[in-house]
This record gives structure tokens, C-alpha cells and sequence, in this order.
């Protein structure tokens, strides 16, 4: 099961985190996007080389101590096609330094369209007598507020190629109250009944840590919602945006993990991948100024929460 093999990387590596990213050319040392302007052009293509220059080294130095990136599709689809290549070239990348990768889609649709995003994103494709994964990323983030047509087409394919999926549940954004909080005659919130069918989708898949191949996404934001969250989803692992730059702290993501230290993973976007411009370092040092910021991610979210084991 997918999330088995996150689970074991964060085992190995001590460390509940995954690397966002989520790159822009001002977080890109200009020398490097001077090189591949001059290259490539000043233009879509010379953006998404130095995308994935920057993703690459970034990757390379955290590898080792890092378990998971989530590059977020929607800075690469700005590019346009030149962008999409390189977020599949960084999936790729990331995959075979041993990462298990989080794409970052949020989609939603019903019936045969959801299944092509499944196939599109997590499965393979084929034409002709060539079988190819388009994308091939471990996980990826759905909304599910379609219900559960949005969220049945995926589950096969999860099955089928050893893929998980994260449903958007109490998301870290200030405004996810206006729905997310509103009471249903139940007496549940939306999100509590969300969290509720997340733990439903999944009882056919969990592996062999308690936890199914539906993850749920929720935010360091909330954190009494978070904890709430871990109670009432005891078999659905939860990948945790909002922390560090949106203002969520290693405090408020600690009731998010089991009494294993597991059953969560904590996210981390601008902080990483800006940490050379914050550090005042060279832009030659911007992968060491990554994975310093990296360590001390760790460091800051493994004192507030049980040993992981």
C-alpha cells in the first residue's frame, strides 16, 4: 500500500516531513535563470529548464533526509507544456533518488473524467501497443466534494498501481470556514462529515500501519481541528499544509500524530526553498541553504511529537 512506503521512508529517514515544491524564478538564483535564458530563450522553455535545474538541486540535497517532495502542478501549468514536462521530469527525478512524491493537483470530476485524471496523474496510459505513466506520482491531492462519484474512480487505480490520494477535509486557507465550518443537520461541520467519508473510502485498503490509501488534508492552521481530526480518522494518514509561512508551528501540528509518531506528514513550501535568500547566502549555496532549513524543520516538529516507530 502507498502509504506503507511513506511510512517507511519517514521511519528511515526520523523525519514527518515533505518539501513543497512549488518554485517561481525569484526563489532561482539568477545565475541560474540567466543561463537557461540565454539557452533556452526568454520564454516558457527557459522558465521550466531552470524550474527543473532548481528542483533538482533542491532534491539532490535533501534527499537523504527528507522522505516525500509535493511539487504543486499549478506553478508549472502557468508555463504551459514546457512547464508540465518538467513537473513529469521532477517527478521522475525525485522518484529515483528514492522520494516518494505528492502531486499537488486537487482534482475533482465524476465518472470517466476522474478516472483520466487518475490515469493522467497516479496510473498509465496506452497507445498502441506502448504502455507509459504520464505523470506517475505516488499520491495526489483530490477535491472531494463531489462525493463519493469524485472519488470511486480513483480508488482501482490506487489499488492497482500501489498509489494513494489526499482529500481536501479542513484546509489551511482563512476563509475555509464558510463552508468547511457550517453545521449539517447531523450536528457534524462539512469537514467533520468529510473526514468521516474519507475513513469510509478507505476501509478496504489499509496497510500494514493501520493507515489507507485515502489521506486526508488538513491544516496546521487548525490545530484544534487537527487533533480533532486524528481522533475521528483513526486509519487515515493526513498530509498537514500551513506550516511555517502561512503561520502554523511545530506546536500545532503535534496533535496530528499518533502515539507511534506516526500518521502524519507536515509540509513546508517558501521556507525551504527560500532559505538561501533568508540565510543571506550566495545563490550558488541556494541547495545547502535548502536542506539546512530542512534539518531544522525536522528538528523543530520531532520535539513536539512521540518518537517515530
Amino acid at each position: 500500500m502507498a502509504f506503507d512506503r511513506l511510512i517507511e521512508k519517514i521511519i528511515e529517514t526520523q523525519n514527518p516531513t515533505v518539501v513543497g515544491l512549488d518554485p517561481k524564478l525569484s526563489y532561482i538564483p539568477e545565475e541560474i535563470v540567466n543561463e537557461c535564458f540565454k539557452k533556452y530563450g526568454e520564454n516558457a522553455e527557459g522558465a521550466a529548464q531552470a524550474f527543473l535545474i532548481f528542483n533538482k538541486g533542491i532534491i539532490d540535497a535533501v534527499c537523504d533526509i527528507v522522505p516525500a517532495v509535493k511539487p504543486q502542478c499549478a506553478y508549472y501549468e502557468a508555463l504551459g507544456w514546457q512547464g508540465m514536462k518538467a513537473l513529469a521530469q521532477t517527478i521522475e527525478y525525485a522518484q529515483s533518488k528514492g522520494m516518494f512524491v505528492i502531486e499537488d493537483g486537487k482534482r475533482n470530476d465524476i465518472g470517466s473524467t476522474m478516472e483520466m485524471y487518475a490515469v493522467a496523474h497516479l496510473g498509465e496510459n496506452k497507445v498502441g501497443e506502448n504502455t507509459f505513466k504520464p505523470f506517475g506520482a505516488d499520491a495526489l491531492t483530490v477535491n472531494g466534494y463531489l462525493g463519493t462519484d469524485g472519488i470511486q474512480p480513483l480508488l482501482p487505480i490506487c489499488e492497482k498501481e500501489d498509489k494513494g490520494m489526499f482529500v481536501l477535509v479542513k484546509t489551511s486557507n482563512k476563509s475555509s470556514g464558510e463552508l468547511q465550518d457550517r453545521v449539517l443537520d447531523s450536528g457534524d461541520t462539512i469537514y467533520n462529515a468529510m473526514g468521516k467519508m474519507c475513513e469510509e473510502w478507505g476501509k478496504e485498503s489499509c496497510g500494514k500501519y493501520g493507515y489507507s490509501a485515502v489521506g486526508a488534508v488538513v491544516g496546521a492552521t487548525y490545530p484544534k481541528q487537527l487533533s480533532e481530526m486524528r481522533k475521528l480518522m483513526p486509519h487515515t494518514f493526513i498530509l498537514v499544509p500551513g506550516y511555517g509561512a502561512q503561520g502554523g508551528t511545530a506546536e500545532d501540528v503535534k496533535g496530528a500524530f499518533d502515539e507511534r509518531g506516526l500518521g502524519a506528514i507536515i509540509n513546508s513550501s517558501r521556507g525551504i526553498l527560500t532559505a538561501w535568500q533568508k540565510k543571506g547566502l550566495d545563490g550558488k549555496d541556494f541547495a545547502k541553504g535548502a536542506r539546512e532549513a530542512a534539518l531544522e524543520m525536522k528538528a523543530d516538529i520531532t520535539s513536539k511529537i512521540p518518537q517515530i516507530k
